[in-house]
């Protein structure tokens, strides 16, 4: 089931050629990653994208789960999100970088992953047992049979209750200017791979469901064509596009060494990708909203945001801790 990130990529090339279904995953950093093969018949991992999941051939999971919780134990405190994001924005005033996202990690006590998995409702789900669990709302890249390869990156997040949210988010000058830098970022991100790339839609709002109340998220549709014979390349695809520009930022390469000297701990799974190919199109998501248990034992959820030279720090440091949340 693990391999390295070199393995993967041959794994994906001939699973694809072959019209194989299988299940993939990489961390982050691009140093863990996992492959499965017959994935639906699989009981390594628990997994669900979209309406194509492994969890029905899991006996008796219904009604065996109760509704899971989670507690803040100890989340960055202010003044150290503040160290971490003056990293960042020395580094977007030096022009090194136009966007960066800032993430930092939260241990809290909670229900056992598995009840989390099953209790999600989120349309991207993987359960790693005991290590790792995943409710993600963000497609990475979606390829249909024909070739048509589509994303939709996710930027700005609202609480849904205050007054005028949507509006709000919509006028919002910071995230204006943020949701334009990570469109034109993917939309070159598509280019590399792909032919007549375009922008469908363009800030489009979605309201989520949370244990902590309702929050609107903003998103984009990208697509482009990818050449015949895409399938023998699934591998090279994927890889040309990570990590994902939506959780790393542009410039892409200067902006990860920004984000490697500001969050200084490794992300380990979360923001890394993991998608499902049923032998004639492909689903992604990007691993946000998720828990994992680190070296020392402890379970962390990370969660963070992107920053511009026109971020203030309190207000995306209030961001981080919004989105520590469980979904309904």
């Amino acid at each position: 089931m693990f391999c390295d990130s070199n393995s993967l990529r041959v794994l994906m090339n001939n699973a694809g050629a072959d019209r194989t279904p299988f299940l993939f995953a990489i961390d982050y950093a691009m140093e863990r990653a996992i492959f499965l093969p017959d994935p639906l018949h699989s009981k390594e991992v628990l997994w669900s994208i979209g309406s194509s999941s492994n969890i029905l051939h899991q006996d008796n999971h219904i009604n065996r789960y109760p509704t899971p919780g989670m507690t803040i134990l100890q989340s960055p405190s202010a003044e150290e999100y503040s160290r971490s994001f003056n990293v960042v924005m020395e580094g977007l005033i030096r022009g090194d970088s136009f966007l960066t996202n800032l993430t930092r990690s939260t241990i809290v006590e909670a229900s056992p992953l598995e009840d989390i998995f099953h209790a999600s409702s989120a349309p991207y789900r993987l359960l790693i047992p005991d290590e790792f669990v995943c409710f993600s709302p963000e497609t990475f890249v979606r390829i249909s049979h024909y070739g048509t390869i589509t994303t939709y990156p996710m930027k700005g997040t609202i609480d849904a209750g205050m007054p005028d949210a949507s509006q709000r988010l919509e006028n919002d000058p910071k995230e204006l200017a943020e949701h334009y830098t990570i469109v034109d970022l993917l939309r070159n991100d598509l280019g590399i791979v792909a032919e007549n790339v375009k922008v469908n839609r363009f800030r489009y709002f979605d309201r989520v469901s949370t244990r902590r109340g309702d929050i609107f998220q903003t998103s984009s549709e990208i697509e482009g064509t990818l050449p015949d014979g895409w399938e023998n390349r699934l591998g090279e695809i994927i890889f040309s596009m990570l990590p994902a520009g939506s959780i790393s930022g542009a410039p892409k390469e200067a902006t990860l060494r920004i984000i490697s000297k500001a969050e200084g701990e490794p992300r380990g799974w979360y923001t890394g990708v993991f998608g499902y190919f049923d032998g004639h199109s492909l689903d992604s998501a990007v691993m946000i909203r998720c828990l994992q248990r680190h070296n020392d034992g402890s379970i962390r959820f990370h969660s963070g945001g992107g920053i511009t030279v026109n971020s203030d720090c309190e207000s995306e440091y209030n961001e981080l801790i919004q989105k520590i949340y469980l979904t309904r």
